[in-house]
């Protein structure tokens, strides 16, 4: 029996429903089949310290919040900054794809040969591999 597909989870990832209006788990559903969701610690913090700051930033963040600690298993890194985290986190084999609408972060995925789904157009998902 192979194990799920690991997916890691950005900051920006997680706030794309309330910033992008981003149907998130819906678009993950349409481009993997099955699928366990991660998030560093980092992420986490990173959204908590966004929460605070109030407005639409906040709002998505406190959503982000909420999504990363109901539907993702939070992992600890040797990192303490987000990107950071999810780098090792590839770099490690520990997850088979990220999640994130940071395009230097996702340079940083794919050149630790580890494909990267980002939005397309308006709304959509879609896959880049290394």
């Amino acid at each position: 029996m192979t194990s799920p597909t690991q997916v890691a989870l950005d900051t920006s990832a997680l706030m794309m429903p309330v910033e992008l209006d981003v149907r998130l788990f819906d678009e993950l559903d349409r481009v993997l089949d099955g699928y366990e969701l991660m998030a560093p610690q980092a992420v986490i913090e990173e959204l908590r310290r966004l929460s605070e700051k109030g407005g639409r930033e906040g709002t998505a963040a406190n959503v982000g919040h909420d999504l990363a600690t109901e539907r993702c298993l939070v992992v600890d890194t040797d990192a303490s900054y987000a990107d950071d985290a999810l780098v090792e986190l590839a770099r490690e084999g520990v997850v088979d794809y990220v999640v994130t609408n940071d395009r230097p972060l996702g340079d940083r995925v794919l050149e630790a040969r580890v494909p990267v789904i980002a939005l397309r157009g308006r709304n959509k998902l879609a896959i880049t591999q290394p």
